[in-house]
């Protein structure tokens, strides 16, 4: 498994705009996605709290390549109409997963 994570600064007046397209559109694209495994929307809790992140997770190399291309290891993917939301085109890193998340 490979988790992927997309981040973003956006601008400080479209931050809850934003965050509603990404949750209505892009979180339930990812789940119709061939290979992601599911994903999650995080908002930084700092003052200002402007960053945000898409958490997703995909079962191997293939799948990330089918979603976003050959150059997926440095692509972020957004449309052009995301935009407008954000300060700078987004980032993406990735990792690979070294133990499960503890139970609380």
């Amino acid at each position: 498994m490979i988790v992927r994570i997309w981040a973003g600064q956006v601008t400080a007046d479209r931050i809850e705009e934003f965050c509603a397209h990404l949750l209505s559109q892009v979180i339930p694209q990812l789940g119709r996605t061939d290979g992601c495994l599911g994903s999650e929307l995080l908002r930084s809790v700092t003052e200002g709290g402007h960053r945000v992140l898409v958490v997703s997770r995909w079962r191997d190399e293939e799948a990330l390549r089918g979603y976003a291309g050959p150059m997926w290891r440095i692509r972020p993917v957004w449309s052009e109409g995301e935009l407008h939301y954000l300060l700078h085109p987004p980032e993406v890193s990735h990792f690979t997963p070294i133990a499960a998340p503890a139970a609380l």
